[in-house]
């Protein structure tokens, strides 16, 4: 849903509200996905529940798993009964799952909790995406995404902290328990569904009660699909008019992305602390990476909007290739923060915009279906990068971890540079529905 006119007060009251309500839930997101990473080194160092670098490694990808089955199903549920359900349960998963992971008393258990936080992470990403992505004015929609992705980097962010706070892994998961009391309450009461997936499932007298609500104009109504064939019909949309092979690269270049951003996010603070620096510079590292991350969504959105998501994303991933090699080298502390800073800048955005690009060519009613299939096919990297890590850290070499880190990012840049050559839209802009204000 997009918009070409400003919006009214009211109107625009609404656009904050979404994004400002996904933004929180996946600030937590963000914190629940980056704290395993940023208590893993002192896990490591006290050998906490008999874990080992191999072992750390399968448990990252037993939480990557999880957000695979997480976000292969999400977008296609939020397709079928709402966004805002999908970003509810999800929340809710994952927040329960830390509960699990604090109060483990095995490996197993623990590792249990973070394939079910897998679940719930991996299912809220897509949603949140996309129910923004529905808000978005035409034209910004890949500065809205950025924007929201912020939030994942904050949550990196304050998953530093949080470990360096506490020093204790088990407070560190009870914290990641605080989204069931603040964001599920919140998101229940105060988020709206999508105007536009209220029209994709023909429930327009809801999309009208809440246009009127919030001083909003509809977009012309479009004649709805029968249930049985909406489940199907958005996957398959995917793959129709030589869509296939767009399809796939997105895929692919997801592919590498995630693996890049799971296990440089789990393996940071340790290779940086087997490369010679201490706990602390290494846990500010994560700290680093990520504020870079914050100010790469903001440049890489805007860009994107202006120039297309496929040339900037692909320039992301090469810079972000140079940047994870040079990492393997030891450096300065103050010369190490700044490559790492800038590294965060391009690697998080980078991955970001292929979500961006891909709910940019999609319409209102495969929207959730398109972001969460790439974002769930990208996942498959995602349990291998965690898995990556942990087998080339306990062989003893950092610089074969950086260099695999650097080529992932390689692949990436290539799939994606592939994909602007099969520019296609699935629908003419100017028969998407646009959200205009009243008067």
């Amino acid at each position: 849903m997009s918009s070409s006119a400003a919006l009214s007060p009211r109107g625009a009251r609404l656009a904050t509200l979404v994004v400002g309500l996904c933004w929180l839930v996946v600030l937590f997101d963000g914190l629940d996905m980056f704290i395993y990473g940023s208590v893993l080194p002192h896990m490591l160092e006290t050998k906490a529940l008999g874990i080992t670098p191999a072992k750390a490694g399968d448990v990252g990808s037993y939480a990557t798993f999880g957000m695979l089955i997480g976000a292969l199903s999400s977008g296609t549920v939020s397709d079928w009964v709402g966004r805002k359900k999908t970003i509810v349960v999800s929340t809710a998963v994952f927040s329960l799952a830390s509960a699990v992971c604090a109060s483990a008393s095995s490996l197993g258990v623990f590792s249990l909790g973070r394939f079910l936080a897998g679940l719930g992470l991996g299912g809220l990403l897509p949603s949140a995406i996309t129910m923004v992505a529905d808000y978005a004015p035409r034209g910004r929609r890949a500065l809205i995404v950025g924007s929201l992705m912020t939030a994942h980097q904050a949550g990196g962010i304050v998953a530093g902290f949080v470990a360096l706070w506490t020093g204790d892994w088990r407070a560190s998961f009870w914290i990641c328990v605080i989204p069931l009391f603040i964001g599920v309450p919140l998101a229940i009461k105060f988020l709206p569904e999508s105007i536009t997936f209220l029209q994709a499932k023909g429930r327009t007298a809801d999309a009208a009660a809440l246009a009127e609500r919030y001083d909003v104009q509809l977009p012309a109504p479009k004649e709805a699909r029968p249930a049985g064939a909406d489940r199907w019909s958005a996957l398959a949309a995917l793959f129709r008019g030589g869509l296939w092979v767009q399809t796939l690269l997105f895929w692919l270049a997801s592919f590498g992305g995630l693996l890049l951003v799971y296990g440089v996010s789990q393996w940071l603070p340790s290779l940086m602390k087997a490369n010679g620096y201490d706990l602390g510079s290494s846990i500010g590292f994560i700290i680093v990476i990520n504020l870079g991350g914050i100010v790469g969504m903001l440049v890489g959105g805007r860009l994107t909007d202006l120039f297309g998501g496929s040339r900037i994303s692909a320039i992301w991933f090469a810079i972000t290739a140079v940047g994870i090699y040079t990492l393997s080298i030891h450096m300065p502390l103050a010369l190490t923060y700044t490559v790492v800073f800038l590294t965060g800048m391009f690697l998080f955005s980078g991955q970001a915009m292929i979500y961006a690009n891909v709910a940019g060519r999609s319409t209102d009613e495969n929207r959730g279906t398109a972001v969460g299939w790439v974002s769930g096919m990208g996942r498959f990297g995602a349990v291998f990068g965690p898995w990556l890590g942990g087998q080339l850290l306990a062989t003893g070499s950092t610089t074969a971890g950086f260099t695999a880190f650097a080529i992932a990012a390689v692949f990436a840049c290539v799939m994606i540079s592939l994909t602007g050559l099969r520019a296609v839209r699935q629908e003419p802009a100017e028969e998407v529905g646009e959200l205009t204000t009243v008067g």
